[in-house]
């Protein structure tokens, strides 16, 4: 089975702490990181945890608040530093290449790292990357600015191979990938063995899903439906719901109630308030409604 985690390196909101670091992850699927939205510091986290910097090709950025962007700056400068070679794309609003092509002029200059831009669509739902085994999926949020989530989507994989049914027809290497990916066996006289006698069942998909910052969205939910993972904002308590609509946030309780409308198996919640020295409150009031939720602290890694 393919590997496939997530590992929170920032789960604070707007201001830092101690012990939170603005909005930043890793989701790694096999050899490949990905990293989403890049706050303040986060490339310090990534060493903290182990990652190495130059194997991250791809970075999706939910919207440009400073709390989501502001360690990208140095990330891409460290990157030259490094050496690295190749790609680096970038998926976020537009205005953010605006931004940084400014601030690279007075930052090392960049020779053999390409960075490529590509701006997101915050009108509908888009499918901004996929390869033969993972499919991610920007759709749109409501806060302050322009802002989307991120869907990352395990795609099918092959068939298994019944050996005992491979012995009985004596089926031949050369037909077995076709097999594999759905074909039935046609045997020298003709006859027709169906697929499903030949195989058994793939491996089930999995797929996590990252929401922050907004409102409270109700039509997001057969986006998300299903997934293994949500993260989802909790910036708030529930008692703070007023503060939380202003702000274009959203409160524990809110978080909760749309993990289990969307029916996924575990909900996370961070980007919490520094006003909260610890978040056991909203964690219980999350819990009340969604008994399969977790607050995340940074380094915390979730398999799938």
């Amino acid at each position: 089975m393919n590997s496939f985690s997530v590992t929170i390196l920032g789960s604070s909101s707007a201001l830092p702490t101690a012990q939170r670091f603005p909005t930043s992850q890793v989701v790694r699927f096999n050899e490949q990181l990905f990293l989403v939205d890049c706050g303040e510091g986060a490339q310090i986290q990534l060493r903290k945890f182990g990652f190495k910097m130059g194997r991250i090709n791809h970075i999706f950025i939910s919207h440009l608040h400073g709390d989501h962007i502001y360690g990208l700056p140095g990330m891409i400068s460290s990157l030259v530093l490094y050496g690295k070679k190749g790609e680096l794309h970038i998926h976020a609003h537009s205005d953010l290449q605006l931004m940084m092509e400014g601030m690279m002029k007075f930052m090392n200059e960049i020779t053999d790292l390409k960075v490529i831009y590509h701006p997101l669509n915050f009108r509908r739902t888009s499918v901004i990357f996929e390869d033969r085994k993972i499919r991610i999926t920007s759709f749109p949020l409501k806060h302050r600015v322009s802002c989307c989530g991120f869907l990352f989507q395990e795609l099918p994989t092959e068939l298994h191979l019944d050996k005992h049914a491979l012995e009985r027809y004596d089926v031949p290497v050369s037909q077995r990938s076709n097999i594999k990916n759905g074909a039935d066996l046609i045997l020298a006289g003709g006859s027709v063995i169906p697929n499903k006698e030949l195989t058994l069942p793939a491996n089930p998909t999995r797929s996590y899903a990252f929401c922050t910052d907004t409102i409270f969205k109700k039509d997001i939910v057969s986006i998300i439906a299903g997934a293994d993972l949500l993260y989802h904002e909790a910036t708030f308590s529930g008692d703070l719901a007023d503060l939380a609509r202003k702000t274009f946030h959203s409160t524990s309780v809110q978080a909760a109630e749309l993990a289990k409308l969307a029916g996924v198996k575990k909900l996370v919640i961070g980007h919490f308030s520094s006003r909260y020295k610890s978040v056991s409150s909203l964690l219980e009031e999350a819990r009340a409604i969604f008994p399969e939720t977790l607050a995340a602290n940074d380094g915390d890694c979730y398999d799938l």
